[in-house]
C-alpha cells in the first residue's frame, strides 16, 4: 500500500510539472508613444510663430514616435513602428540615419544587440547593457490598470544618445576639453511590480517591474497599451544583419564619415 501511494504521489508530481507554465513562455507586448520638445536654439529665436509652427509640422515624425516592446522574462526587442512622413507621404529615410534601430536586450546575459543603418551601410552594434544606478523612490501613481512606483537616475547624456549625431554635436566633440564636465541627463521612470520583468523602452531597464513611463531631457515616453501572453506566440530574435561593432567604435566610425562628408562639401564650395 505504501509503495502504491509513493507511486501515485510521484505520478502526480510529474503531471504537475508537465502542466506548469515554462518561465520562458511568459510573454508580453508594450506599446509606447514618445514626444519630444522642439529645440531650435539661436536659429529658432529669429523665426516667427507661424514659421515655428511650420517647422514643428515638418519635424513631427521625429518629435512624435510610436514603439513596441516585445518581452519575455529575460529577453526583449524594442523597435519603432514605421510612420509616413506628414509632409511628403513617404517614410522619413533621412531621419533613420540617426534614429534608434531595432534593439535586442538580454538581461540574463547583460547583452545588447542593436541594428543601425547609416546612408545604406548596415551595422550590428553588440555591447553590454547600460549600467544604470537607479534611486528607488516611494512615490506611486496609477498608469492605466497598473500601480507604478518612481525611480530616478543621473545618466551621461552620451550613453543615451550614442546612435544620434548632428553637425553641432560633431563640432562640440572636436572642441571638447578633457577637463570639461560630462553632460548628464536626469531620468525619471515609473515601473510596475505587477509585471515582474526588468525590461523597459530604449536604453532603460533594471527595475523590479516593467517600465511604463520615462522622462529624460526633453522627451517623455509613455506606455499606451499592454498585451500579456498574446494568443499568437511572439518571436523575440536579435537582429542579425550588419557589420559587428561596439558602441564606441560605431560612434568613431560615424563621426569619421560625417567629417569626411563635411570636408568634401567644403572642397566643392572652394572650387
Amino acid at each position: 500500500m505504501k509503495s502504491l501511494l509513493t507511486k501515485i504521489s510521484l505520478l502526480a508530481f510529474v503531471l504537475l510539472l508537465s502542466v506548469s507554465p515554462n518561465p520562458q513562455e511568459f510573454q508580453g507586448q508594450a506599446y509606447y508613444f514618445s514626444k519630444s520638445k522642439m529645440e531650435l536654439g539661436n536659429w529658432g529665436a529669429r523665426l516667427s510663430e507661424a514659421q515655428k509652427k511650420q517647422v514643428a509640422e515638418r519635424l513631427k515624425n521625429r518629435l512624435e514616435k510610436t514603439y513596441v516592446l516585445n518581452f519575455s522574462k529575460t529577453e526583449s526587442l524594442f523597435k519603432e513602428e514605421d510612420k509616413l512622413d506628414a509632409m511628403s507621404g513617404a517614410t522619413d529615410s533621412w531621419g533613420k540615419n540617426f534614429a534608434q534601430g531595432d534593439q535586442y536586450k538580454n538581461i540574463k546575459d547583460n547583452g545588447l544587440i542593436q541594428s543601425q543603418e547609416f546612408y545604406g551601410k548596415k551595422f550590428l552594434v553588440k555591447d553590454k547593457l547600460l549600467a544604470i544606478d537607479w534611486n528607488m523612490g516611494k512615490e506611486s501613481k496609477q498608469i492605466g490598470q497598473y500601480m507604478c512606483f518612481k525611480a530616478t537616475a543621473s545618466i551621461p547624456t552620451s550613453e543615451l544618445t550614442w546612435y544620434d549625431f548632428s553637425w553641432s554635436s560633431l563640432r562640440s566633440s572636436e572642441n571638447t576639453d578633457e577637463s570639461q564636465e560630462v553632460a548628464m541627463t536626469e531620468v525619471e521612470a515609473w515601473y510596475t511590480p505587477q509585471i515582474p520583468v526588468g525590461h523597459g523602452p530604449a536604453e532603460y531597464w533594471g527595475l523590479p517591474g516593467l517600465i511604463l513611463e520615462v522622462s529624460a531631457g526633453n522627451t517623455v515616453m509613455l506606455c499606451s497599451k499592454i498585451v500579456m501572453n498574446p494568443e499568437e506566440k511572439i518571436k523575440i530574435e536579435a537582429p542579425e544583419n550588419g557589420k559587428e561593432i561596439t558602441k564606441n567604435d560605431y560612434q568613431k566610425t560615424i563621426a569619421g564619415k560625417m567629417k569626411e562628408m563635411r570636408d568634401n562639401r567644403g572642397r566643392r564650395r572652394g572650387r
